[in-house]
């Protein structure tokens, strides 16, 4: 390959590799929201058991969804912000990586 084909090859690949990293930020983004709605949808179960169904169980029922969606939210920010930092630390590893991390 000549010179040029080669910088434009290396161009597109990196601009690829920009626009993977980004579809892998927003999917993070994406599972965080999924995590928060699954714990409002406990959280909601929780509120809304005591009057759908008369037990004598009824407020450990709810403390137990209550439970359940906090864990499940505490859970899903623990998973956004780990991925986070993986997505931030690969992203030196886009383009010409050796270069820019000798330039640092």
């Amino acid at each position: 390959m000549d010179k040029e084909t080669e910088i434009h090859f290396n161009k597109d690949l990196v601009l690829r590799e920009k626009l993977a990293l980004q579809r892998t930020v927003m999917a993070n983004q994406t599972t965080l929201l999924s995590f928060l709605r699954t714990a409002m949808y406990f959280l909601v179960a929780g509120i809304s058991i005591g009057s759908l169904i008369k037990l004598e169980n009824s407020i450990s029922i709810q403390l137990a969804f209550f439970i359940a969606s906090f864990i499940i939210l505490i859970i899903g920010i623990a998973n956004y912000f780990r991925q986070k930092r993986k997505i931030n630390e690969s992203e030196i590893h886009i383009g010409n990586y050796k270069i820019d991390y000798l330039n640092k």
